[in-house]
């Protein structure tokens, strides 16, 4: 599956996350414990935002100018009635050019969804528009190895992909960052989110 098929899959099935079912606290430890470790609080990004804008109220809580990008556009226009006074881009990560430097980015249950060959591209581009100290925090299939696949649980079928554990260790520390947190938050299930920090760009 290619990004825009996954962006018209979450388009049909945005009523999971408007579900008064749907906890709205997932995630939201793991990113105040990341925010906790920033040295700045200026811009920050939310990769695969969605539409339940909980990420963007608790960065704006804590002092951040936020801006969101999904590859969804009922999700983007979702998103834009939550938050009016935030800038959305209906994009599709692994092309977008961003412009902007942040202190902060987060990537929920998002980027899994890219293709494993563009993994590595992304992963890079997201360090490279971060501030030197800013923070990265973003969740993965914590396998032991690089591999990909696709469910269909939530109703349409979906595609993942994860350079596992190690493969991001070894990428983040390549771009100049520091593992600062990593978790499998909900074990046995291989759903691990990793907090990173960097310290130095590519080429010091």
């Amino acid at each position: 599956m290619n990004p825009d098929d996954i962006g018209k899959a979450y388009d049909t099935i945005t009523h999971l996350w408007q579900s008064k079912d749907f906890k709205r606290n997932n995630g939201i430890e793991a990113h105040k414990r990341a925010i906790s470790f920033t040295d700045h609080r200026g811009n920050a990004l939310d990769v695969g935002c969605g539409c339940t804008g909980r990420f963007i109220d608790l960065l704006q809580t804590e002092g951040f100018h936020v801006e969101g990008v999904d590859i969804s556009s009922k999700m983007i226009d979702l998103a834009k009635q939550r938050h009016p006074d935030v800038t959305f881009h209906h994009q599709d990560i692994c092309e977008w050019e961003i412009e902007n430097r942040y202190d902060f980015i987060t990537a929920w249950d998002s980027i899994w969804h890219i293709p494993l060959e563009q993994q590595k591209p992304v992963l890079t581009k997201l360090v490279n528009s971060l501030n030197k100290g800013g923070i990265l925090i973003f969740s993965f299939g914590g396998a032991t190895k690089p591999g990909e696949h696709t469910d269909d649980f939530m109703g349409q079928e979906v595609y993942y992909s994860s350079l596992g554990t190690n493969g991001f260790l070894a990428l983040l520390m390549k771009l100049g960052c520091v593992c600062m947190h990593l978790e499998y938050d909900q074990y046995p299930e291989l759903h691990t989110f990793l907090i990173a920090q960097k310290v130095r760009s590519i080429n010091e």
